[in-house]
């Protein structure tokens, strides 16, 4: 009986104050209050939170765009980095290495040799044949010396060992070159004109069914014999094959030389004497040539 008063007094209650709101109502309103975003007491807080907050990091800071601008950066790519041996004049490739720079320079020496060697080429074909055929390997001093040796002064067997040897001392060198650098060396060598062209693809294309005789038959071919060993050593022909085709074919020439040194006989001694006699003229003239043919190639290759 007790409760019934209680109860009908907050009955009386919430009916004398209208404006009072209901527990529920509160309840409500409390809760759209808390999910409402745009209350102002909720306001400053959004504003002020770190950027962090987000579960989303910013792209950008994992890529600073001073990495693109920075010429230090782009130096030390080597992407970007412009390669100072880049050089299509050059038969390598990129940086040289030992094995290119002892090669490089064996054909340098070789060809200052020979220059050396061009004072006293003109002198003696007359008067020691023998010496300038294994010092230089030149045609005149195999005519002249198979002369001689046909009127007693000297051996023809002598001779025609000498001649190999000079005639082929320095061909391994381009072999090896070929080996090292490829097609970029017989470019060198040829220039870049439609001849070098049409020679690489006829030696991709042929192989060595065009280099095995082309080496044999390079002396009495109508194009540098560097060429023709350069391509050997291109095409993978290993250098003990290589120095024997290259022996074969120096022989052929050797022997033919001095077989007309041998037929000519006193004549062919009377010529280099003479040559020996006016050496000084004829070394200018040969110097002429010489520098006359290393122009037209430079501009041959340009």
């Amino acid at each position: 009986m007790s409760e019934e008063p209680a109860a009908a007094a907050e009955v009386s209650a919430h009916t004398a104050d209208p404006t009072a709101p209901a527990p529920e109502a509160t309840q409500a309103s409390d809760a759209a209050q808390a999910d409402d975003p745009a209350q102002p007491e909720h306001a400053p807080a959004e504003v002020g939170d770190p950027p962090v907050e987000t579960d989303d990091p910013p792209v950008e800071t994992d890529d600073p765009p001073v990495e693109t601008d920075d010429p230090a950066a782009e130096a030390d790519d080597p992407v970007k980095a412009k390669d100072p041996w880049a050089n299509a004049n050059l038969p390598w490739q990129g940086k040289p290495r030992r094995v290119d720079i002892a090669c490089w320079g064996a054909i340098t020496l070789s060809g200052l040799y020979y220059l050396a060697l061009l004072p006293f080429r003109a002198s003696l074909v007359g008067t020691h044949p023998l010496v300038s055929v294994l010092l230089n390997g030149s045609t005149e001093a195999i005519v002249s010396g198979a002369a001689f040796a046909s009127k007693g002064h000297g051996s023809l067997v002598v001779l025609l060992i000498f001649g190999v040897i000079g005639t082929m001392k320095f061909d391994i060198i381009y072999w090896w070159a070929g080996r090292l650098w490829g097609e970029r060396v017989i470019q060198m060598f040829s220039g870049r004109g439609k001849r070098s062209q049409k020679f690489v693809a006829r030696v991709n294309r042929s192989g060595r069914w065009l280099t095995w005789p082309a080496v044999v038959l390079s002396p009495f071919l109508p194009i540098p014999n560097a060429l023709v060993y350069a391509a050997a050593g291109w095409t993978g022909m290993s250098w003990v094959t290589f120095l024997i085709l290259d022996a074969i074919g120096s022989l052929a020439w050797v022997g033919m030389l001095a077989g007309l040194g041998w037929a000519l006989g006193q004549s062919a001694i009377d010529v280099a004497q003479e040559i020996s006699k006016y050496g000084l003229w004829v070394t200018i003239a040969i110097v002429v040539l010489v520098v006359a043919g290393q122009m037209r190639s430079a501009k041959a290759r340009s």
